[in-house]
């Protein structure tokens, strides 16, 4: 009696599996209809029959066939030009993870860039330049160039930036920005447009028209350069392609998901600090905020000299 039980036991076990067995393949068959296109098709003796492509696992983007770079048309006829502007395109909209933050992150820096962009009469567009160089992070390179700019430290002395142990002016979002302006007028001075402009950021102005010169080629898009500096204006337009077009390319961020910069307020300072955590306290503050939001002061003090005169930025309680 015991052993017919057991019999049974296995038999209706065995049912039960074919059942769910056969559910989960008509599922799997929804599913992959559901995420296929049928096609019609012709045999080589005339029938037609209709069959099913599977769904790409990979969105294939639809490259735009008009960019342009600070109203400046990018040739997209050149072979060359469109595989290198595709190529920053998959490679940054397939970053998901760099790109959400950096989204993020420009809706914390950007208002701030823009401003002076535009009181500068620089094009909007140079904010991707930015983005380019920093990811808009206060990192340093390899080679020493500092803040949002990749501002080096010969560029930093010759506009007049503060470097010293106590400060760098490099990590002042404001006036690196100035800087940055001032470095591209006088690069326009002499190219005259501002493609040439954006690449000449990236290899100096000298380089630039180094190129030209030995290459006897006047754009930017005609020349034969370094990696670096060939992918260089192909990246800042990438940037410029998926911020324009986040839906596009799978990044469908709210208002909501962007970071804010809080309510500041302003503290001018024109005496010698000597430990800014201290003074962060007795400002109803603390050592945290005052070097998140300050990070040109490099150092736990503040010497100030005579006729000097500082302003750290606390957020509003």
């Amino acid at each position: 009696m015991i052993l017919r039980r057991y019999h049974l036991f296995i038999i209706y076990g065995l049912i039960l599996g074919l059942l769910v067995w056969n559910l989960f393949l008509q599922f799997e068959k929804k599913t992959e209809t559901q995420n296929s296109e049928e096609v019609l098709v012709q045999s080589a003796d005339g029938e037609q029959f209709r069959i099913s492509i599977p769904e790409a696992k990979l969105k294939i983007f639809d490259i735009p066939q008009k960019v342009t770079f600070a109203d400046e048309p990018v040739p997209m006829d050149q072979t060359d030009v469109l595989e290198r502007f595709e190529r920053e395109i998959y490679v940054n909209a397939y970053w998901e993870s760099n790109m959400i933050l950096l989204m993020k992150r420009a809706g914390k820096f950007l208002p701030t860039i823009e401003k002076i962009l535009q009181q500068q009469g620089i094009p909007d567009d140079f904010k991707y330049l930015a983005m380019a160089e920093s990811g808009l992070m206060n990192v340093t390179s390899p080679a020493g160039a500092k803040g949002f700019w990749q501002i080096m430290p010969g560029t930093a002395k010759d506009f007049k930036l503060e470097v010293n142990d106590d400060i760098d002016e490099r990590y002042h979002l404001e006036k690196s920005t100035l800087v940055a302006c001032k470095y591209l007028k006088s690069s326009f001075a002499k190219f005259g447009n501002w493609t040439s402009v954006a690449a000449s950021y990236n290899i100096g102005i000298a380089g630039i028209r180094k190129r030209k010169e030995e290459q006897n080629q006047s754009s930017y898009y005609n020349l034969y350069l370094v990696e670096e500096t060939s992918r260089y204006l192909f990246r800042i337009l990438a940037f410029k392609e998926i911020f324009e077009n986040p839906g596009k390319y799978g990044l469908e961020l709210t208002e909501k998901d962007l970071y804010k910069q809080p309510l500041f307020r302003e503290l001018k300072v024109n005496q010698s600090i000597s430990s800014l955590a201290n003074w962060a306290i007795q400002h109803n503050s603390n050592y945290k905020e005052l070097k998140l939001h300050n990070p040109w002061l490099r150092s736990q003090r503040l010497k100030i000299k005579k006729d000097q005169d500082y302003i750290i930025k606390l957020p509003v309680n």
